[in-house]
């Protein structure tokens, strides 16, 4: 036992030395990475954009959902873990994976901390981390709403009895949230937990059973145990997050809705619940990283092409249903479930009751950022940026206290149907996984905007920034982003410590971006700059050397594969990564969503309003409007032309809409005489 002491704290303390490089998911030390991430401390945002969104997350999202998730208001989170350690009375509350969404809201909090001053925070977690430490059992199991029932006397709740419970996924969200927390501050008392857990799951799951197995639902899990692997190097966990994703195979009777009813060799197309099949591909792209098993590759890649190329929103939100069939049209119908928050068939994409949960708009980033650090292919990034900026930010209101649960692309009053989810934000859902995960999104979304490899610094994101890092050859870089991107695409890049030493500097070139140029200290580069690739520039740097990067961004019709028929003969407007919308604040008295019609030769013009939404870029252009047509108590009826009259129209960016009260908003908008 004594042995076992010492080989803990020394692989801590190598641990503790290793944070200050270690970027959320660690790759400095994964063998099948081409990519290495970059530490948390080692960039942040400056100005602009993407700091006015990281200072929203720590100033107003950070606290206000502490005090939501401390309290007994909606629901309990963190008294729950004090009940459990003895510490108040009461009754356990709440769902059965509130202690994973908990973990979660502790991730994000960690995550500021790696590049701001707060010590009142840092001391508030401290405190947290210590009741959550004292409601472990003594054997490393910690899940306060089984614990709690147990004690009640409830004897049909036991560890793993129930798939239900979510178990695993609160695991998971522990393994991630101690990583990020040690990275962070330098503190081991989280990790200690998550390793006190982890090691009670290479117990409890030596022998593994198809019972255990049904226990892997939701998997966050597979990301988290990867990453305490990484994070301590103690080998035990690599093997059981191996074990972890055999013990899928185990499973008999399983679901698409679950994603085992096949073995994952065997898949070649996403199915089933969006956000659980997100997490299970980020999670076994990180087991790749790791082992290289081309087992895992070969189904990654076939999903991800069906995602991207048949089942994914132009806003990069997953999971089109609230409720679909699985398999789909199967003729052995005893094999068709229900699958909730689905990812549909292919090219089913509907818009006004799009689910597109921000959890798997979420998973979405994470399984690209994976893809991406295993093979260094832009067009991983692309995606990244895609969900980023449009259906992961539309998950949160710009006060910071309210949240979209689904986020659909047409909402009309009246609604087609009803549906069970808010078309406003608001500041709880049953539910309440989504805003906890997109704070720790935004917290930590500076850490994809760099990476390295060898003797280069990859630029995959632009926004006004900060890198101070040490290459793997001992050389020290440290360069500075300008930039109002996403409003425009002038992007300079500023070495700040050059002392002759040469380096690579490769900067994504998005899909989109046709046209682009790149200016070194004024001089123009000689090379084509390709669209959807990095470009490279080596050369020895010097202090005050600049690149310039012009990426045009016209505002650009967007039309969808015709096999997607709720978007035939319409067209949705892109400027940039960023996809906008109508909304009706910016319409005519009178006229709604349905009324409006867009010229195929629109123009449209870009504009800042400063006063608008906290700052955007508006586009403006002459649409068209019918008079309002009466449908009521008509499903069909004789072919009526319209009369279109032009009007002014103001589109505005999707990730900022339903910030001016209830309203309609659509993506996509019908082309006049089509």
């Amino acid at each position: 036992m004594k042995k076992r002491w010492v080989i803990l704290v020394l692989a801590t303390l190598t641990a503790i030395s290793a944070s200050a490089a270690s970027g959320v998911a660690d790759t400095t030390a994964s063998p099948f990475a081409k990519i290495q991430t970059i530490g948390l401390n080692e960039i942040k945002w400056t100005d602009g954009f993407w700091a006015d969104r990281f200072a929203l997350c720590q100033t107003q999202m950070v606290p206000g959902m502490e005090r939501l998730m401390v309290g007994k208001n909606y629901s309990q989170f963190f008294r729950n873990f004090q009940i459990v350690a003895g510490l108040v009375d009461g009754k356990s509350r709440g769902a059965t994976f509130n202690d994973g969404d908990f973990y979660k809201w502790i991730e994000g909090a960690s995550a500021t901390l790696a590049v701001t001053t707060d010590s009142a925070l840092e001391q508030r977690l401290d405190e947290i981390i210590s009741v959550i430490a004292r409601a472990q059992q003594p054997n490393g199991y910690i899940d306060t709403w089984v614990q709690w029932h147990q004690r009640a006397g409830d004897t049909n709740i036991a560890p793993f009895s129930n798939p239900e419970n979510f178990e695993m996924y609160n695991f998971g969200q522990l393994m991630t949230a101690a990583c990020v927390h040690y990275r962070a501050t330098g503190k081991t008392n989280l990790l200690a937990v998550a390793r006190k857990a982890a090691d009670f799951l290479d117990d409890e799951f030596k022998t593994p059973t198809p019972a255990l197995a049904n226990n892997l639902i939701c998997p966050s899990h597979y990301m988290g145990i990867v990453e305490l692997y990484r994070a301590t190097g103690e080998p035990r966990y690599l093997e059981l997050a191996k074990k972890f994703l055999a013990m899928r195979d185990l499973v008999k009777d399983g679901m698409d809705d679950n994603q085992d009813r096949l073995p994952l060799a065997q898949q070649a197309e996403a199915e089933g619940h969006a956000v659980r099949a997100n997490y299970l591909y980020a999670g076994a792209a990180d087991l790749f990283l790791e082992t290289g098993d081309p087992n895992l590759w070969q189904p990654l890649m076939s999903i991800w092409t069906n995602v991207v190329t048949k089942k994914m929103y132009l806003t990069g939100g997953c999971g089109a249903l609230y409720d679909g069939a699985s398999p789909d049209g199967s003729k052995d119908q005893k094999h068709i479930t229900r699958v909730h928050q689905a990812y549909g068939r292919n090219f089913q994409l509907p818009n006004a009751t799009a689910y597109n949960e921000t959890c798997a708009n979420i998973g979405n980033v994470l399984w690209n950022w994976r893809m991406f650090l295993a093979t260094g292919d832009a067009k991983f990034m692309d995606v990244l940026e895609q969900t980023l900026y449009n259906s992961v930010l539309s998950g949160g209101a710009l006060d910071g206290t309210n949240f979209f649960y689904t986020n659909p692309l047409r909402v009309t009053d009246p609604m087609p149907v009803e549906l069970r989810w808010s078309r406003t934000r608001v500041p709880f859902v049953t539910s309440f996984c989504c805003p906890p995960n997109l704070v720790r999104t935004i917290a930590e979304s500076a850490n994809y905007t760099y990476a390295k490899t060898g003797d280069a610094i990859w630029v995959n994101l632009y926004g006004a920034s900060e890198l101070q890092t040490k290459l793997a050859n001992g050389t020290e870089i440290k360069l500075s982003q300008a930039t109002d991107y996403p409003w425009n695409g002038r992007v300079r890049i500023k070495i700040l410590n050059g002392a002759g030493k040469e380096f690579l500097l490769k900067l994504r070139i998005p899909g989109w971006a046709t046209g682009a140029s790149v200016w070194i200290n004024d001089a123009p580069a000689e090379a084509s700059l390709m669209p959807g690739n990095y470009f490279e520039i080596r050369r020895a740097w010097r202090s005050g050397d600049f690149v310039d990067l012009d990426l045009p961004m016209p505002a650009r019709l967007m039309q969808a594969n015709p096999l997607v028929e709720e978007d035939l003969n319409q067209v949705a407007i892109q400027r940039g990564p960023i996809v906008y919308c109508l909304e009706s604040p910016d319409l005519p008295p009178g006229v709604k969503i349905s009324d409006v019609f867009l010229p195929a030769d629109l123009k449209l013009t870009a504009r800042y309003d400063r006063r608008l939404l906290d700052g955007v870029v508006v586009l403006e252009g002459n649409a068209l409007t019918q008079s309002e047509s009466n449908w009521t108590g008509k499903l069909y009826r004789d072919f009526q032309p319209a009369e279109l009259n032009p009007f002014n129209a103001r589109f505005i960016p999707y990730c900022v809409w339903q910030n001016r009260g209830p309203s309609e908003m659509s993506v996509w908008l019908p082309l006049a005489g089509q």
